[in-house]
């Protein structure tokens, strides 16, 4: 075919074949950066301007936040409770204030909570001392004041909740970089769990703490508030928890899928370079998310294996008296805080799984043969980005929250089971100290007889020896 030396549109260019060479020069990958925000559209305001048609495709901003607005019940209840002190200015965007209406609020609830409780510390009081002396009944009295230890954890929410609104900004980028790669919203579909879950909690927390002041003795009326409000804030935590967890299993599984379905019609390099920008965002939330809640959830899952250990040995104690009313008390509290550690241990090893794992999956059934050699080349690289970037949820690297942890948990409880179930067999049972009181007298009767049969054989021994030397 001929050249063509000269065209308007480029003038003084050679277009060989009729193409520019302008275009050859484009390069095929796009460079992403993770730390840029995507640009967002915007207008300059006039009178007579006219505004561009609005759809997926060209406008890459979202009107709210889709993770907040999935768990929102359950974070108003937390602010509600004093527990987040969380301020929105707008739509997307999420402070901490030191200074702010949300603190000053959140102080005055826990400064009115801390006042009650040590109003009924006197009463508390009262409760030890009339203990019957049984070790069990000690430790089943002091399970009591185990039960208030989650006031400590609201300072701590506190502490945390600037981290936490930093992971929620960035749950917004990843929905914007979502969008502009996929062409359409995140959807969750976590609503409705969310709303479940904010009231089912407190209604349950609520029947539980009764049927412990219903079955307990020495359980008074007046402290059914803050062991109320406490049992809703710790559990609500869980609820809390799994909802976060859910988020990154829903968002790891959508996203493998797209990146499946993508692959299927389209492999050009810049595509899998997308994809994997964008996995390593949800990477990087994933260990966020255990960063923002590090101390709050070291502290419940350390105050739930104290529970879960007081509470089995309370009722293990019991086994040859038999089982009786006020057990029922605490067998509600031991299963559910079994379960409570369970799900939270579950759900951050599924949510894992899902980010790492099954994603790996997705990238090894991807047929290699007919892509070209820069797209293999991003998939070797996608595969070993997900090899290097950890996904596991991590609490401040002290320890991992899977499954392994609950395994560890579980053996090191056993193991103070046994200890304490020894202590208590080594203490001697009322029928032996009455047993003891019984043959006391008897003994004492004896000590009392020893110092006159003693004088007796002194005097005796002197006459006889003052006498012989008289004689003499």
């Amino acid at each position: 075919m001929s050249l063509y030396s000269s065209n308007i549109l480029f003038p003084g260019t050679q277009i060989p074949n009729g193409i520019a060479a302008q275009m050859n020069d484009k390069p095929m990958n796009r460079a992403v950066y993770l730390d840029v925000t995507p640009p967002r559209s915007s207008y300059v305001k006039s009178a007579n301007r006219i505004l561009p048609m609005t759809n997926n495709l060209m406008d890459f901003t979202i009107g709210k936040d889709v993770i907040y607005e999935n768990i929102k019940p359950v974070f108003m209840i937390l602010r509600i409770m004093g527990v987040l002190p969380l301020t929105r200015p707008s739509p997307c965007v999420n402070r901490f204030h030191l200074m702010s209406p949300a603190m000053a609020y959140s102080a005055l609830v826990y400064c009115s909570l801390v006042a009650y409780v040590l109003y009924l510390s006197l009463h508390k009081v009262q409760i030890l001392k009339t203990a019957e002396g049984k070790f069990e009944e000690a430790v089943i009295e002091y399970l009591f004041t185990v039960y208030l230890f989650p006031m400590m954890v609201i300072p701590i929410m506190w502490y945390e909740t600037k981290k936490i609104a930093a992971v929620l900004n960035n749950w917004v980028d990843f929905e914007i970089t979502y969008k502009k790669l996929s062409g359409r919203v995140l959807q969750l579909g976590l609503q409705r769990k969310a709303l479940i879950l904010s009231v089912a909690i407190p209604v349950l927390s609520t029947v539980s703490v009764i049927v412990t002041h219903v079955t307990m003795v020495h359980f008074k009326l007046m402290q059914l508030v803050p062991y109320v409000y406490l049992e809703i804030l710790t559990y609500l935590l869980g609820g809390y928890w799994y909802l976060l967890c859910e988020t990154l299993s829903i968002c790891a599984t959508m996203l493998a899928d797209d990146f499946q379905q993508a692959l299927r019609h389209i492999g050009p390099a810049g595509k899998v370079a997308e994809y994997r920008a964008l996995w390593l965002r949800l990477s990087k939330l994933a260990r966020d998310t255990g960063i923002a809640n590090t101390y709050t959830f070291t502290f419940l899952s350390l105050y739930l294996f104290l529970i879960i250990t007081l509470s089995i040995y309370g009722l293990l104690s019991q086994i040859s008296e038999g089982f009786g009313i006020k057990d029922i008390g605490l067998a509600m509290t031991a299963c559910c805080s079994v379960c409570l550690l369970f799900f939270v241990c579950d759900e951050a090893h599924y949510a894992s799984h899902n980010v790492r794992t099954n994603f790996q999956k997705k990238l090894l059934m991807v047929e290699l043969s007919w892509m070209n050699t820069d797209a293999q080349t991003e998939i070797n690289m996608f595969l070993r980005a997900t090899e290097m970037n950890p996904s596991q949820i991590s609490l401040g690297g002290f320890f991992n929250v899977n499954r392994t942890l609950f395994k560890s948990l579980l053996a090191t409880m056993v193991t103070y089971l046994v200890v304490l179930l020894q202590f208590q067999i080594s203490i001697p049972d009322e029928n032996q100290k009455q047993e003891s009181a019984v043959d006391s007298p008897t003994y004492n009767v004896t000590e009392s007889t020893v110092p006159t049969t003693i004088s007796t054989t002194l005097s005796t021994l002197l006459t006889t020896i003052a006498k012989r030397r008289r004689k003499h």
